[in-house]
């Protein structure tokens, strides 16, 4: 059970306003965007939809069921984001809504040519280095996950600039959009090295650095050790490291910490100090605060949710 960053929720359409109990839509149109907010009032199956541009979606409430044209069906949630490409076919369940348990999405539409223009200025001025250039892109692959607090943040800002009453919207919507493109190349790309990086731990330096994290988890890490055994200075595999994922290197660090953590937790026959000292950390009660800032609850609450999942 990942922990999951919903977005803000947003008024709903007056009663008297609907047009339909399927897929209601508003549209706010700005220069390089398109706002649209979907809602569904009523159980309904198969509901064919197309977008004519590349669209970043995210669930604000309620629950439907993705049928993307050649792909595995997926449960969509609150919390989660899912990333389409243009003219690609679709078909939308929704098993559950109704008026009391509407379902409520909203989709970026963006266009190409301002997708394509955002990524090359990226390879051109911010391409890493080190010996390693990182290609800006989004990889359609990753098409589905979880949002991280600063993708929510992003999409919270950009349905109230998108929805608002500002002259000027069009200026930060641009600057909002673009370090959105930004942080869901970062968050994929890290994804895709940890992936490979049991496979390709020799391969890059990436990979590596990655992979040592991961068999050392339990231990003590400190950045100085990061940066030797990627051959760089402190200074430089910071900034290196940031670059390339978003994050700091302690963060990624503690995030995999906890995420092993929600794992164990899943483990009737580990103590809260067991996991916390098989997660790396040396202080429960620093475990237990670090897990509460990142899930939004103690390890004894989140297994305590775990035991009354079916």
């Amino acid at each position: 059970m990942p922990v999951s960053y919903p977005i803000q929720k947003i008024g709903l359409t007056p009663v008297s306003q609907l047009r339909t109990l399927t897929e209601h839509l508003r549209t706010f149109n700005l220069k390089n965007c398109e706002l649209v907010i979907f809602e569904c009032y009523e159980p309904s199956t198969e509901i064919p939809l197309t977008f004519a541009d590349f669209v970043i979606t995210s669930m604000v409430m309620g629950r439907k069921v993705m049928h993307l044209d050649g792909l595995p069906s997926f449960e969509y949630l609150p919390g989660e984001t899912v990333i389409i490409p243009a003219n690609r076919s679709m078909t939308i369940d929704f098993p559950e809504a109704s008026f009391t348990t509407p379902t409520q999405c909203v989709a970026l539409k963006i266009d190409t040519p301002y997708i394509q223009e955002t990524l090359n200025y990226l390879n051109e001025k911010y391409n890493t280095t080190i010996d390693e250039p990182n290609e800006w892109k989004l990889l359609i692959d990753q098409y589905h996950f979880n949002n991280d607090a600063a993708i929510t943040d992003l999409i919270n800002k950009l349905v109230r600039i998108c929805s608002g009453p500002e002259n000027t919207k069009d200026i930060y919507a641009d600057l909002t959009l673009r370090e959105l493109l930004v942080r869901i190349a970062q968050n994929q790309h890290l994804q895709h090295q940890v992936n490979g990086s049991a496979q390709n731990s020799n391969n890059s330096r990436l990979h590596f650095v990655l992979q040592y994290i991961h068999d050392h988890l339990t231990e003590r890490i400190d950045v100085d050790t990061l940066s030797r055994k990627a051959y760089l200075s402190r200074n430089i595999f910071f900034k290196w490291f940031k670059e390339q994922f978003g994050i700091t290197p302690l963060e990624y660090i503690t995030r995999e910490r906890i995420r092993l953590a929600r794992e164990l937790l899943a483990h009737e026959k580990y103590t809260i100090t067991q996991v916390s000292l098989q997660c790396g950390f040396t202080d429960v009660n620093y475990f237990v605060r670090t897990f509460k800032k990142s899930e939004g609850l103690t390890p004894g609450a989140y297994r305590d949710i775990l035991r009354k999942l079916p």
